[in-house]
Protein backbone atom coordinates (compact mmCIF):
# COMPACT_ATOMS: atom_id res chain seq x y z
CA UNK A 1 0.00 0.00 0.00
CA UNK A 2 1.14 3.52 -0.79
CA UNK A 3 0.56 6.79 1.05
CA UNK A 4 -0.39 10.00 -0.75
CA UNK A 5 3.22 11.21 -0.61
CA UNK A 6 4.57 7.93 -1.97
CA UNK A 7 2.11 8.06 -4.86
CA UNK A 8 3.08 11.68 -5.53
CA UNK A 9 6.73 10.67 -5.73
CA UNK A 10 5.94 7.67 -7.94
CA UNK A 11 3.72 9.65 -10.36
CA UNK A 12 5.36 13.09 -10.25
CA UNK A 13 2.07 14.66 -9.15
CA UNK A 14 1.85 17.33 -6.53
CA UNK A 15 0.01 16.46 -3.35
CA UNK A 16 -2.66 19.01 -4.29
CA UNK A 17 -3.11 17.51 -7.77
CA UNK A 18 -3.48 13.97 -6.41
CA UNK A 19 -5.94 15.17 -3.79
CA UNK A 20 -7.87 17.02 -6.51
CA UNK A 21 -8.02 13.89 -8.70
CA UNK A 22 -9.29 11.90 -5.72
CA UNK A 23 -11.87 14.54 -4.77
CA UNK A 24 -13.06 14.72 -8.38
CA UNK A 25 -13.72 10.98 -8.34
CA UNK A 26 -11.00 10.21 -10.87
CA UNK A 27 -9.44 7.59 -8.60
CA UNK A 28 -12.23 5.12 -7.85
CA UNK A 29 -12.32 2.89 -4.82
CA UNK A 30 -9.85 4.91 -2.78
CA UNK A 31 -9.14 3.12 0.45
CA UNK A 32 -8.37 4.67 3.81
CA UNK A 33 -6.13 3.54 6.66
CA UNK A 34 -7.11 3.39 10.32
CA UNK A 35 -6.37 7.13 10.61
CA UNK A 36 -8.72 7.87 7.66
CA UNK A 37 -5.81 8.79 5.35
CA UNK A 38 -6.00 7.76 1.73
CA UNK A 39 -3.95 4.73 0.78
CA UNK A 40 -3.40 3.25 -2.66
CA UNK A 41 -2.57 -0.18 -4.00
CA UNK A 42 -0.52 -1.06 -7.08
CA UNK A 43 -3.58 -0.92 -9.36
CA UNK A 44 -4.43 2.56 -8.09
CA UNK A 45 -0.91 3.76 -8.81
CA UNK A 46 -1.03 2.35 -12.34
CA UNK A 47 -4.36 4.11 -12.93
CA UNK A 48 -3.03 7.39 -11.55
CA UNK A 49 -0.07 7.10 -13.94
CA UNK A 50 -2.63 6.63 -16.73
CA UNK A 51 -4.40 9.80 -15.58
CA UNK A 52 -1.12 11.71 -15.68
CA UNK A 53 -0.56 10.52 -19.24
CA UNK A 54 -4.12 11.39 -20.29
CA UNK A 55 -3.63 14.88 -18.86
CA UNK A 56 -0.38 15.27 -20.79
CA UNK A 57 -2.29 14.17 -23.91
CA UNK A 58 -4.54 17.18 -23.44
CA UNK A 59 -7.54 15.43 -21.95
CA UNK A 60 -9.67 17.68 -19.76
CA UNK A 61 -10.89 16.61 -16.34
CA UNK A 62 -14.38 16.17 -17.80
CA UNK A 63 -13.02 13.98 -20.61
CA UNK A 64 -11.06 11.92 -18.08
CA UNK A 65 -14.27 11.42 -16.11
CA UNK A 66 -16.07 10.19 -19.22
CA UNK A 67 -13.16 7.89 -20.02
CA UNK A 68 -13.12 6.57 -16.45
CA UNK A 69 -16.87 5.93 -16.53
CA UNK A 70 -16.46 4.00 -19.78
CA UNK A 71 -13.60 1.98 -18.26
CA UNK A 72 -15.73 1.13 -15.24
CA UNK A 73 -18.51 -0.13 -17.52
CA UNK A 74 -16.19 -2.80 -18.82
CA UNK A 75 -15.23 -4.37 -22.10
CA UNK A 76 -18.37 -3.32 -23.96
CA UNK A 77 -17.18 0.30 -24.02
CA UNK A 78 -13.84 -0.39 -25.67
CA UNK A 79 -15.02 1.04 -29.03
CA UNK A 80 -15.96 4.37 -27.37
CA UNK A 81 -12.67 4.49 -25.50
CA UNK A 82 -10.75 3.75 -28.69
CA UNK A 83 -12.60 6.61 -30.40
CA UNK A 84 -11.72 9.02 -27.59
CA UNK A 85 -8.06 8.01 -27.74
CA UNK A 86 -8.06 8.16 -31.54
CA UNK A 87 -9.30 11.75 -31.40
CA UNK A 88 -6.61 12.71 -28.89
CA UNK A 89 -3.99 10.97 -31.02
CA UNK A 90 -5.07 13.00 -34.07
CA UNK A 91 -4.86 16.21 -32.06
CA UNK A 92 -1.41 15.28 -30.76
CA UNK A 93 -0.16 14.43 -34.24
CA UNK A 94 -1.38 17.83 -35.44
CA UNK A 95 0.48 19.50 -32.56
CA UNK A 96 3.60 17.49 -33.40
CA UNK A 97 3.41 18.67 -37.03
CA UNK A 98 3.05 22.27 -35.86
CA UNK A 99 5.99 21.88 -33.48
CA UNK A 100 8.11 20.39 -36.27
CA UNK A 101 7.34 23.49 -38.34
CA UNK A 102 8.43 25.64 -35.41
CA UNK A 103 11.68 23.70 -35.03
CA UNK A 104 12.32 24.01 -38.79
CA UNK A 105 11.82 27.78 -38.52
CA UNK A 106 14.26 28.02 -35.61
CA UNK A 107 16.79 25.86 -37.52
CA UNK A 108 16.47 28.18 -40.52
CA UNK A 109 16.75 31.32 -38.38
CA UNK A 110 19.80 29.96 -36.54
CA UNK A 111 21.42 29.20 -39.89
CA UNK A 112 20.60 32.71 -41.09
CA UNK A 113 22.18 34.22 -37.97
CA UNK A 114 25.27 32.00 -38.34
CA UNK A 115 25.69 33.20 -41.93
CA UNK A 116 25.29 36.84 -40.89
CA UNK A 117 27.78 36.46 -38.04
CA UNK A 118 30.31 34.74 -40.30
CA UNK A 119 29.95 37.39 -43.00
CA UNK A 120 28.46 35.03 -45.60
CA UNK A 121 25.23 37.00 -45.79
CA UNK A 122 24.19 40.58 -45.14
CA UNK A 123 21.81 41.22 -42.27
CA UNK A 124 18.27 42.00 -43.37
CA UNK A 125 15.38 42.59 -40.97
CA UNK A 126 11.69 42.89 -41.61
CA UNK A 127 11.50 45.08 -38.50
CA UNK A 128 14.11 47.69 -39.26
CA UNK A 129 13.50 50.02 -42.15
CA UNK A 130 16.54 50.85 -44.21
CA UNK A 131 16.47 54.04 -46.29
CA UNK A 132 17.51 53.34 -49.86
Amino acid sequence: MYTMMQVCKETNLTYQALKFYCNEGLVPNVKRDKNNRRIFDERDVKWIKDLVCLKKCGMSIQEMKVYLDLCLEGESTIPQRKEMLDQKQKELNQQIAELKDCVAYIDWKQGFYDEVLSGKRPYVSNLIRVEE
